[in-house]
């Protein structure tokens, strides 16, 4: 069963752009070290009252970003996160400002129980 890293993200309409060529690059890292797939995704369809609008404290013009990365396992995914902070294109990419605020960005490791 495959590993995945799940991400949530509250993000301003107006940094999507500038967001989106970020996690372009940061796709073609992840591959490249051994990330079996990326993806990112920016809210189409939410009602305001839902979980993540409340639970994220949405401001006005921001939308949320739900993105995940996949491994074949936990020690893969732990390999290839190594690889990824140590590429010189990711740490480039830390030192400058983030197109969205790092402090309400949720994260965390899941382990598969279905795949279909």
């Amino acid at each position: 069963m495959r590993y995945v890293d799940g991400f949530v993200m509250p993000i301003l309409k107006k940094n999507l752009a500038p967001y989106r060529r970020l996690a372009a690059l940061a796709g073609r890292v992840w591959r490249r070290h051994g990330a079996l797939d990326y993806c990112e995704c920016a809210a189409d369809d939410m009602a305001p009252k839902t979980s993540f609008p409340r639970q994220l404290k949405l401001k006005p013009g921001e939308t949320v970003v739900f993105a995940w990365i996949t491994y074949r396992s936990r020690a893969h995914r732990d390999r290839v996160n190594a690889k990824v902070m140590k590429d010189p294109r990711i740490l480039a990419q830390m030192m400058k400002p983030m197109p969205f605020d790092v402090k309400r960005l949720l994260m965390a490791g899941f382990k598969s129980i279905v795949e279909a």
